[in-house]
């Protein structure tokens, strides 16, 4: 049996739906792209929603939009995807991070106080796994010191957090979410990401900064870029937002399975989701620990042979890796050290059938009976 870690769920009405597009000869970005954020704004409950060419180009973008640049300083965490803290060097600012809560694997709230300066300007909490943050601690920090934050939701779409959508939060006007939506995510339109905000100003400035900062074609009011999204991914958007619902509950009805039975063998943690937040699962990700028989990395290769997809998110934290460490950066970390030793994602995806789900589980247990 072949079981892949990702399937993006593309059906007949996506590709009827990329036809008509191709078939309207407006194939850039047009009327789709306007009809899918108006939509996908609605969906997460903001007012305005920016369409983008990544998850990476949308927090660029939201962070440029709110005049982040060389001399500030934006408060992160060290275990997620080298992209979330990459969108904060492309503008020129630093990335401060900060250890994660090691039943989340989200930034712990009790530590980012610390880690704030004179040159803080943004909190980028950053919803890992489908995991909503502790926005409540977060936003209280924001409000508490005038800070922005800048949700990366990129990898938590429908996620929340006391029944509010992550990429809707904020203290201040000029709060802003960040979407991605390439083909492993919840939902996909290929390439493509979501700039989400309830305020004009910054919705006219991402606007602006997607489209080489012109309003008027040909007329250039600031330096922008070439961020956009094409009505082909639009039109895309808006079938898999329908779907995304349905998408989700798949997710989290195949996560409570896996725990059921996974959270039986001893040295496996199951992720479980807080009392206050919607768990989406972007990844089913369970730590190796000491306890069990294997260790990680051997229970990675056994689940290959038996043909079911892994992955590890992530195998070092972002202070750790080359890139950052040639750049200074020293931040202790233990906590996301720690994780990243033991973090194995699991299939979880809609396209998941029972059978599946159940030669997973009987290829951990198998695993679970080796001695050490």
């Amino acid at each position: 049996m072949k079981i892949n870690i990702a399937a993006p769920q593309i059906g007949k009405e996506e590709i009827k739906a990329v036809t008509a597009v191709l078939k309207s000869g407006m194939i850039a970005q047009g009327p789709k792209v306007a009809e899918f954020e108006e939509k996908f704004a609605k969906f997460i409950g903001v007012k305005y929603a920016v369409a983008t060419s990544s998850g990476t180009t949308a927090l660029e973008v939201a962070l440029r939009a709110h005049d982040i640049g060389p001399g500030d300083e934006v408060i992160t965490s060290s275990f997620t995807f080298v992209a979330s803290a990459n969108s904060i060097l492309y503008t020129g600012a630093k990335p401060i991070f900060v250890d994660i809560d090691e039943a989340t694997f989200n930034i712990n709230p009790d530590l980012i106080e610390k880690a704030i300066t004179k040159k803080t300007k943004v909190i980028m909490p950053i919803h890992l796994y489908g995991q909503a943050c502790n926005m409540t601690k977060i936003m209280a920090i924001a409000k508490k010191h005038k800070l922005v934050i800048i949700e990366d939701a990129c990898q938590a779409h429908g996620a929340e957090w006391r029944g509010k959508k992550v990429g809707s939060f904020g203290t201040l006007s000029g709060n802003a979410g960040a979407f991605s939506l390439y083909p492993t995510k919840n939902m996909t339109t290929g390439e493509g990401g979501m700039v989400t905000t309830d305020s004009k100003e910054i919705y006219e400035k991402c606007n602006l900064l997607r489209a080489h900062g012109s309003k008027i074609k040909y007329y250039h009011d600031i330096l922008g870029y070439n961020y956009r999204m094409t009505d082909i991914e639009g039109a895309i958007g808006i079938e898999q937002l329908k779907k995304l619902p349905n998408f989700n509950q798949l997710r989290i009805k195949n996560a409570k399975y896996l725990n059921k039975n996974l959270s039986k063998l001893a040295g496996i943690i199951v992720p479980e989701p807080e009392i206050d937040a919607k768990h989406v699962y972007h990844q089913y990700t369970i730590r190796i620990t000491a306890d069990f028989p294997l260790k990680r990395d051997e229970v990675l290769e056994k689940l290959a042979e038996a043909g079911i997809g892994t992955a590890v998110f992530y195998p070092l934290p972002l202070n750790e890796q080359k890139v950052y460490k040639n750049l200074g950066y020293k931040a202790n970390t233990p906590v996301a050290k720690k994780v990243s030793n033991e973090v194995l994602s699991l299939p979880v995806h809609p396209g998941l059938k029972k059978r599946n789900l159940n030669y997973i589980i009987r290829v951990m247990r198998n695993c679970a009976k080796f001695k050490k």
